[in-house]
């Protein structure tokens, strides 16, 4: 049975009357409601001229406020596009407009002869609509657009202003392992409570304007069955055919897969913000995306330099708490007594200086995340404060009775050995074990050298737009300077290099003599003790088979997802002719 709605945003006469019109003819194949933003009364005028007809009013008109659109096949509208908007989108009714004047103020027999005239125009505009096949033409139209979207690879997601959803095809039920019939008509935020979107969202405050992103994005999902799936996302808006936004519609498509090889095969060059390719970059890659939706404590261990603090904000940029604060500290900057404060807080008069009350890293990071910046270096009475907060969620502000509890992801960060450190009986192991849930390690700039390449280009592509200046490239014996340094400051050392480099050459070619004298100098001992240190080689024989059987024998193809020149491949080939 088909389903249509008669609405006007005014009175609610013309709706009713069609309403009224359907029911005399009998049909049996729709079903039919009114809708209006006037829900007065019939007077005696109107009465008059629908027992003219036996006609019957309507006995229940839908208020214009509470209409659920998704509820019916065809929209007939009497507002002439005006007063709201209808979502044009296969999973949306079809919608007609019809042109019915509305009746001018007359009393009297003059008012019955108007409302006559609008009586008999509707009932003419339904026996035309149900008698010529428009309805089923209507209808027919809606399913085979919606049977179009349901076999589309990608999934479609659609939801109004108001986060409503009103559309989720076929592939979209697959990748989310949610029917539509749990979704359609539902907010978005309450099918998925951590938000669909993620950190994306942006319809997490209904009384602004939404800013939708501009580019497609990825983002790591849960499904119903609770399995993380990477998803690349692209948002665009919808608008009514006088260009006013009625929502959006969202298509997404599973690159889990895709993702997962691309670190196997080591092609991703950047996730959430870092850069790498070695190995053990894109084993880090797998463990962030491994931890989004996890709320254990993180302890990121590294050399200075190593971009721990980058590592901890994408953890929290990419998971569920996005949304909240992430609240950096680096507990090694600051004495005992100034860190309890900037941790937990004070209350006025706690100590000298203060003269106001203030709230700590632990609270300002409630529902979000705090980054506890070497760790290591907090002194034993400190560690036994830092341990009840992480057992418990409660502390007190410095000077304060007060118990305050907060719910904050912990992911802390040092460049120490801890283990040596509990050893020498300078961490408490309980503390370790309350932090360390889950270790992440990052690797030095000199352990992973095929890197240096590609950071280079990331950081001189970043100042040169910063500079605003035209592009410099590095000469291939500047960079052979870079590849034999050990970067003891690592990627932070890197980019102040490459900073260091652009001051120096105003030309579009950098040349050794722009380096820093240090670089210079261990490359020339290096040279003079040992020769230049050869570069890792570019291929190995399970990378070079793995692409071959990716890209089923082609050799031009395997080059190229190998990212080497085809002459580079077929050497390889010829020295190993087995693979």
């Amino acid at each position: 049975m088909r389903t249509i709605l008669f609405v006007n945003i005014g009175s609610s006469l013309k709706p009713a009357l069609a309403v009224a019109a359907v029911k005399s003819l009998g049909n049996q194949s729709v079903q039919v409601s009114a809708a209006a933003g006037d829900l007065t009364a019939p007077d005696d005028a109107v009465r008059q001229i629908m027992v003219e007809k036996d006609l019957e009013w309507p006995t229940k008109i839908i208020s214009i406020d509470a209409i659920d659109f998704s509820a019916f096949d065809l929209i007939v509208s009497f507002a002439n596009g005006k007063g709201f908007s209808i979502p044009s989108l296969p999973g949306s009714p079809a919608v007609v407009y019809w042109n019915v004047p509305d009746p001018q103020q007359k009393k009297g027999k003059q008012a019955i002869t108007v409302f006559r005239t609008i009586r008999d125009h509707i009932f003419q505009l339904v026996h035309d609509l149900l008698g010529q096949g428009y309805v089923t033409a209507l209808t027919q139209a809606k399913k085979n657009a919606e049977l179009v979207m349901d076999n589309l690879g990608e999934g479609i997601i659609a939801h109004d202003q108001q986060r409503k959803i009103f559309f989720f095809n076929k592939a979209a039920e697959e990748i989310t392992g949610y029917s539509r019939q749990e979704i359609v008509g539902r907010d978005c935020h309450e099918v998925f409570p951590e938000r669909f979107c993620r950190s994306k969202c942006s319809f997490c405050d209904l009384t602004a304007v939404p800013a939708l992103p501009e580019k497609p994005y990825s983002l790591v999902i849960r499904t119903k069955e609770d399995l993380s799936k990477q998803v690349e996302m692209s948002v665009v808006a919808i608008t009514d055919f006088l260009g006013n936004p009625v929502g959006i519609v969202a298509s997404f498509r599973d690159v889990t897969r895709e993702f997962e090889l691309a670190t196997r095969l080591g092609e991703m060059e950047q996730f959430a913000g870092i850069i790498g390719r070695d190995a053990k970059m894109q084993e880090l890659f797998r463990h962030i995306r491994d931890l989004v939706n996890s709320n254990a404590s993180v302890l990121i261990q590294g050399e200075s330099g190593t971009g721990k603090e980058l590592v901890a904000a994408a953890i929290h940029n990419e998971g569920r708490r996005a949304k909240k604060l992430f609240v950096p500290i680096n507990c090694g900057a600051l004495p005992e007594h100034l860190l309890e404060s900037e941790l937990f807080g004070h209350i006025k008069g706690a100590f000298t200086g203060a003269i106001r009350d203030k709230k700590g890293r632990f609270e300002l990071a409630d529902e979000g995340t705090i980054f506890l910046d070497e760790i290591g270096d907090i002194s034993p009475a400190m560690q036994v404060k830092l341990l009840r907060v992480l057992q418990d969620g409660t502390f007190q502000r410095v000077g304060s009775e007060e118990t305050i509890t907060v719910n904050v992801r912990v992911v802390s960060a040092t460049n120490k050995d801890l283990q040596d450190e509990i050893a020498a009986g300078r961490f408490r192991e309980d503390l370790y074990y309350r932090l360390c849930v889950v270790p992440l390690y990052l690797p030095p700039l000199r352990e992973r050298r095929n890197d240096i390449p590609l950071l280079a280009d990331h950081f001189l592509k970043q100042v040169v737009v910063e500079e605003e200046r035209a592009a410099v490239s590095l000469s291939p014996e500047l960079m052979e300077y870079l590849m034999n340094y050990d970067w003891p400051g690592n990627v932070r050392e890197l980019q102040n290099v490459i900073r260091y480099i652009l001051v120096r050459c105003q030309d579009d070619l950098a040349k050794v003599h722009h380096l820093p004298a240090n670089i210079r100098e261990q490359y020339t001992r290096t040279v003079q003790v040992a020769g230049p240190r050869k570069r890792r080689a570019k291929l190995d024989v399970a990378s070079v088979r793995q692409a071959l059987e990716a890209e089923g024998g082609n050799r031009v193809q395997a080059s190229r997802r190998l990212r080497v020149s085809r002459a580079t491949l077929y050497r390889f080939l010829e020295k190993n002719p087995l693979v």
